[in-house]
């Protein structure tokens, strides 16, 4: 059965996060934990101001791949675990957005496997971005691919 890994903004905390981490069987191996906290940029590529970014998933297959990359990474050679909670809803700048946590049991384990985690949730998971943004001609509103944006 998939856990939740998608969640609406206001629902789950990095300290829950932690938490869920430290409460896994095993969890004594660790020595190290690396986090990736996403927050959302206050500014565009070309200079725009961010107003508000709205998110959104298909939940349950973006539950899925994120449980499946999660599963994949566990398997690495001295990770204890690894949890990836995505949130959804509306945010301004500055709000958190996404939650990486890998635990190891040595940090030089943890920083290749944290940074996998990352390129991964980004490329294959379906959360969708509407930037809503002001420049010198006003607002506007657009949704954005991630692979435009690199």
């Amino acid at each position: 059965m998939t856990r939740e890994r998608v969640h609406q903004k206001g629902t789950i905390e990095l300290a829950d996060v932690i938490q869920m981490a430290k409460a896994r069987e095993g969890f004594f191996r660790a020595g190290a934990i690396g986090l990736f906290i996403g927050v959302v940029r206050g500014e565009t590529k070309s200079k725009e101001i961010v107003k508000k970014l709205e998110l959104e998933a298909y939940e349950n297959e973006a539950n899925q791949i994120l449980e499946n990359i999660c599963d994949d990474l566990r398997q690495v050679e001295d990770i204890v675990d690894i949890q990836i909670h995505h949130l959804i809803g509306e945010f301004e700048a500055s709000e958190e957005l996404v939650y990486v946590l890998v635990a190891g049991v040595h940090r030089s384990a943890v920083f290749p496997v944290l940074r996998e985690a990352v390129e991964r949730y980004k490329k294959e998971v379906p959360i969708f971005k509407k930037e809503h943004v002001i420049n010198r001609n006003g607002e506007k509103s657009y949704w954005v691919s991630e692979k435009e944006i690199k």
